[in-house]
Order: C-alpha cells, then sequence, then structure tokens
C-alpha cells in the first residue's frame, strides 16, 4: 500500500499535469456553438407555445392564475397528483422529498409517468438545461477559439478531482440528443483528431483490490463470465443466454452497482420492475419479461412491511420479494467475502474514527457508512486515472509531441492527438494505464481494461479503436 507521502506526490505531480492540461484548452467550433444556441431557444421557444395550448396548462392557469409558471415542478406536481375532483390529474405519487413536505418530482419519477404533457416537459427542460447551464456555459468561458475548464483536486471529500468554469466533466452524453448538440461544438485542431481513452468497469476492479473476493476477481479475470448478464437472469427469472442487452443494462445500473454502493432490495425492486414496461423489455428470442414473471406467478411489485421487530418484510409472491431474496443471495452467497470485507470495513472505521486508501490517502472525520464503504473505492480509482494522466503528459513534452492532453473526466482522458502521432500516442496510452501503473502500485490486483475511441470531425462522433 502508498504511504501518506506517496499520496502528497500524486496530488502534486497531478496538480501540475492538469495545469498544462488547462492552459492547451479545448477547440470549440464557435459557428457551429452560436447556431446551437440560436436553433434551441427557437425549440424552445416553439414548445413552450405548444404546451402552452394543452389542455393540461389550461387546468395549470386555473389553479395558479397569475401565478402559473411553466417551469415550476412544484405547481406541476399538484396538477398531476391531485384528485380530478380537487383540479388535477389523480396520478399516483413515487414518495416525497427528505422533508416530507410535496411528492418527488426528479427524472426518474417524471419519466414514469405517461402522459404526452409530461413528456413534452422533460424534453422542454433539457434543452432549458442544455441552453443555459451547458451551451451558454461553454460561450461564456471560450477565449480565441478555445475552452481552458478548471480542473481542482483540493474540493471533493473521496480525493477525486473537480472541474468548474465550465463543468468539463458533466457534458452531457447519455440522451443523445442532447449530447450531439454539445458535444459537435467540441472539434479536435487542424491535422488532429480527439482521443478518449476510458478505463472500464474501474470502480469495480478498484474494489476487488479492497476486498479480495474470490468471486468478484474471477468474473473480472474470466472473460467468458458476465456479472450482469447473471443478475439480470436472475433478477428477470430468464436462462443466462435469454438476457438481452436491454435487460442487462438495467440489471446493472438498477441492481448490481445499486448493490454495491449501499442500496438494497427496495430501492432496486422497483426501478427494475417500472424499466420492464416503461422500456418493453424482452428475452432475447422476443418473449415479454412482463409474460415471463407472469408464468412465473409474480403479477405486482408489492410493497415492503415494516415488522414490529424493525425488520423489513414483503408478501410472497410479488416481484419484491423476489428480489429481496435475489440480494440475501447475491451478498450470502455470491460475493459473501466482499459483505464481509464491508461489515469488517465499516468495524475498523468505528473503532479509529477513519480509513486509508491503498494510494496513500488517509481519511479521518464523521462519515455514513456507504461513505466509508464507497469512498476509498471511489478515490482509489480516480488515483489510477490521475497517475496514468500524469505519466502521459510527461511523456507527451519529454518527447516535445504536437499532441496536447486537453481534458479529463473521472475515469477517462480527452486529448487532441496529431495525425502522424496516433499511433504512438494510442500504444503508449494502452501502456501506462495498463501495464506501467501495476508495475508502480502492486496492490492492483486483477487487469485493468481501457476503451479507446477516437473522433475526427467533433467529440460526439467518435469511434472504437479496434
Amino acid at each position: 500500500m502508498a504511504t501518506i507521502a506517496d499520496g502528497c506526490r500524486l496530488m502534486e505531480e497531478g496538480c501540475q499535469a492538469l495545469a498544462v492540461i488547462e492552459e492547451a484548452g479545448m477547440r470549440i467550433d464557435m459557428d457551429r456553438l452560436d447556431w446551437t444556441i440560436s436553433e434551441t431557444s427557437q425549440q424552445i421557444e416553439q414548445m413552450m407555445a405548444e404546451q402552452k395550448k394543452d389542455d393540461v396548462w389550461r387546468l395549470w392557469r386555473r389553479r395558479f392564475g397569475e401565478k402559473a409558471s411553466m417551469g415550476s415542478r412544484s405547481q406541476l406536481a399538484k396538477i398531476l397528483f391531485s384528485l380530478e375532483k380537487d383540479g388535477g390529474l389523480g396520478f399516483e405519487h413515487r414518495g416525497h422529498t427528505r422533508l416530507g413536505k410535496q411528492a418527488r418530482m426528479d427524472e426518474d419519477v417524471l419519466e414514469q409517468i405517461d402522459h404526452p404533457f409530461v413528456k413534452q416537459f422533460l424534453k422542454l427542460e433539457g434543452l432549458k438545461k442544455l441552453r443555459s447551464t451547458y451551451l451558454m456555459g461553454v460561450r461564456r468561458e471560450v477565449v480565441d477559439g478555445l475552452l481552458h475548464p478548471s480542473f481542482n483536486l483540493h474540493l471533493v471529500r473521496t480525493y477525486r478531482s473537480s472541474s468548474d468554469h465550465p463543468n468539463f466533466q458533466n457534458i452531457p452524453i447519455r440522451d443523445k440528443e442532447i449530447g450531439k448538440l454539445i458535444r459537435s461544438c467540441f472539434v479536435p485542431r487542424p491535422g488532429h483528431v480527439l482521443v478518449e481513452s476510458d478505463y472500464g468497469s474501474l470502480e469495480v476492479r478498484v474494489s476487488a483490490c479492497y476486498n479480495h473476493d474470490p468471486m468478484l476477481i474471477e468474473y473480472i479475470n474470466d472473460p467468458t463470465k458476465d456479472m450482469h448478464r447473471d443478475m439480470a437472469a436472475e433478477c428477470y427469472m430468464i436462462e443466462p443466454h435469454e438476457v438481452s442487452k436491454e435487460a442487462r443494462f438495467y440489471a446493472k445500473n438498477q441492481f448490481v452497482f445499486p448493490e454495491f454502493y449501499g442500496s438494497y432490495f427496495a430501492q432496486c425492486a422497483p426501478n427494475l420492475w417500472n424499466a420492464i414496461g416503461r422500456y418493453n423489455l424482452k428475452t432475447t428470442d422476443g418473449q415479454s419479461l412482463e409474460d415471463v414473471l407472469l408464468a412465473q406467478g409474480i403479477t405486482s411489485l408489492g410493497e415492503t412491511f415494516s415488522h414490529y421487530s424493525g425488520r423489513i418484510e414483503t408478501k410472497p409472491g410479488t416481484f419484491m420479494e423476489h428480489i429481496r431474496q435475489v440480494e440475501e443471495d447475491f451478498w450470502g452467497r455470491r460475493f459473501k467475502v466482499y459483505a464481509k470485507w464491508k461489515l469488517d470495513w465499516f468495524r475498523e472505521y468505528q473503532r479509529t474514527g477513519g480509513f486509508s486508501m491503498l494510494t496513500g490517502f488517509r481519511v479521518d472525520g464523521v462519515y455514513k457508512r456507504n461513505d466509508v464503504i464507497n469512498y476509498p473505492v471511489q478515490g482509489s480509482a480516480f488515483h489510477c486515472l490521475l497517475w496514468s494522466l500524469i505519466q502521459l503528459v510527461k511523456w507527451l513534452r519529454r518527447n516535445r509531441m504536437k499532441t496536447v492532453v486537453v481534458g479529463q473526466i473521472h475515469d477517462s482522458i480527452v486529448a487532441d492527438v496529431h495525425e502522424d502521432e496516433l499511433q504512438d500516442y494510442l500504444a503508449m496510452t494502452r501502456q501506462i494505464m495498463l501495464k506501467d501503473i501495476r508495475r508502480e502500485w502492486p496492490w492492483i490486483i486483477v487487469p485493468l481494461e481501457v476503451e479507446q475511441e477516437v473522433a475526427e470531425t467533433n467529440w460526439f462522433e467518435k469511434k472504437k479503436v479496434a
């Protein structure tokens, strides 16, 4: 394990490398950016005009009069969740905010409401955020056609990085439409291409270096095994070969990762259940997962009940009960060593008031249980990226190359690579991120994985390197 001195040196060299990146800057197509801002503004105006013709807006206006505001989620909540006799639409709400004073109105809740007005509302809100936060945010910071975001190493409690002016680490990509509009404005310098090198499943691999769970290590080492496929099969009661790409995706993001980060069955089950209907999930041979579960006697999500002892109980024959059993097997049999490590790690924190990371950093203070378990993994995973970034910047400067690193996201490095240096850059990046780092840090006991993508025209139009 690295020492505190090693951690300090990593931070010092990291600050220097990030300063080099900030100075280089990322090229912005200003004509495209200005055109996108104009087009987005027009689209927002058109959508708002359409929504004001909708019956829901008329209902909204009748209820709130001059105070009616189309962007107010609290007002929309009263329209959606009030009974029809009270001037509402009568939808069932999905819980309350932390203070318990009003219905939750986050993206997950609204996406589950099947109503044209709500779908349009979400799209409109997305476009407004695109224009104000991302497009205008970038426009304000560009100097001579280059964007120079700030990267910080002193603001995050997990010893990860952050970014501002603008937040380069939060440029949208999951929403393809929104992602295309903003990322298409990021372009390479003349004679260059953009290259993004992304660590794959880095936090899962780093967690294995902490907990040494043999099953988790086996999943990582054996390319024929697929943890997310296997858990999709268990969650949706099908065979592994019947797991579709979509079913695997939701099992990965609504069960496996949430469980690793401290969630539990009562939070995972509704998300898994709702994904079936919302995205019409099917098996590889086209059978609806809803029909599959129905054939197994599961007809409803079900609820949780508090036992007088404080234990949470579920009703037999429901999806909630099924996922509770899957979770019990997940931690009781499949990853029992991981489960024991979490218990031992937290007990040691309770005894000492802090914990040390494999990369040499010390964390002391009052933290929640999930934070104590997650922080070392998240921090150490980022430090793998930071160490690789430092070595890459040193190599580029030492060899006086035309290529420059222009951005850093938690698990990936973005570079503006000269076409004549592309193959050398791709090879050296893999050498540093996959091999050199394991020699530097022997505590990395599992192989790492890097995915590289090249964009010739803009950051959105990137393609995987074979």
